[in-house]
């Protein structure tokens, strides 16, 4: 298994070497970084033979015409959000609108969100190399999925467990609950922890076992301050972020001002 990180957000992609090639878990930002990875995975005799998208963030579906033209998978939640953007006219702009603009122009979006859909309970993804588990949960965003690479003990989070990043809940709306739907997700994570050695987030450092433990306590700690109001002391916002990353307290603010918004509405 090799680990690419894109210097901007710190992504992270995941290549999953198998037997006639490698799996690429969420293969970049840039047009640059993408490229570069097709060349070095081209000098090392690895086609990419397949794809997957975590999720449906803007980030998470990126694809490079050097990568080549294998399944793309993601789970059909994820596949489905991309149908009803791409369907839409004007579809590029509304994708481009969310690009950070110091990057903007590095990002290809011809091939943006061509995701394959996997049915409903598929639990591995169908591919010729180690088995990889799928654990498909309400986290952060609809279609969200962790992967377990079973054999090699790796739990490849997508946008949670982050030493950089706060949890970023799904949008509030008329039928969800963001923070309860966040719960589940690390419950679901939590279960398949004594599995992993190894825990890659979407953003910022691997970590090891007890690594895992740490920011799935530290997560839901987060998360269920979020839910009772209380004042949250996560070493990932204030100041004692790291270096470069201050810019989160601004998210945490945002999502303390949503949630106190929507408990003031439940009890009137």
């Amino acid at each position: 298994m090799l680990v690419h990180q894109s210097e901007l957000l710190q992504n992270n992609t995941v290549v999953v070497q198998g037997r006639a090639g490698v799996l690429l878990i969420d293969a970049g930002i840039t047009g640059g970084e993408m490229a570069c990875l097709a060349n070095d995975l081209s000098e090392l005799g690895q086609p990419v033979v397949a794809g997957f998208s975590t999720h449906p963030d803007w980030d998470h579906v990126l694809w490079h015409a050097g990568l080549g033209e294998g399944p793309r998978y993601g789970t059909a939640r994820c596949a489905a959000d991309m149908r009803d953007l791409r369907s839409k006219a004007d579809w590029k702009a509304r994708a481009a609108e969310g690009l950070p603009p110091e990057i903007a122009e590095e990002i290809p979006l011809d091939v943006y969100g061509l995701i394959a859909g996997l049915p409903a309970g598929t639990t591995h993804i169908p591919w010729d190399g180690p088995k990889v588990r799928i654990i498909e949960h309400p986290a952060h965003s609809p279609g969200h999925a962790a992967l377990l690479i079973e054999e090699r003990g790796v739990l490849v989070a997508g946008d949670m467990l982050s030493d950089v990043f706060v949890p970023m809940l799904d949008n509030l709306n008329s039928t969800n609950d963001p923070i309860e739907e966040y719960l589940t997700g690390l419950q679901l994570l939590e279960n398949v922890a004594d599995n992993a050695n190894v825990v890659i987030p979407g953003h910022g450092s691997v970590g090891e076992a007890d690594e895992l433990r740490t920011r799935i306590e530290l997560d839901r700690a987060y998360v269920q301050a979020l839910r009772d109001g209380g004042v949250s002391s996560d070493p990932r916002i204030g100041p004692s972020a790291k270096p470069g990353w201050e810019w989160v307290s601004d998210i945490h603010a945002g999502q303390v001002q949503q949630f106190a918004k929507k408990k003031e509405q439940d009890n009137e």
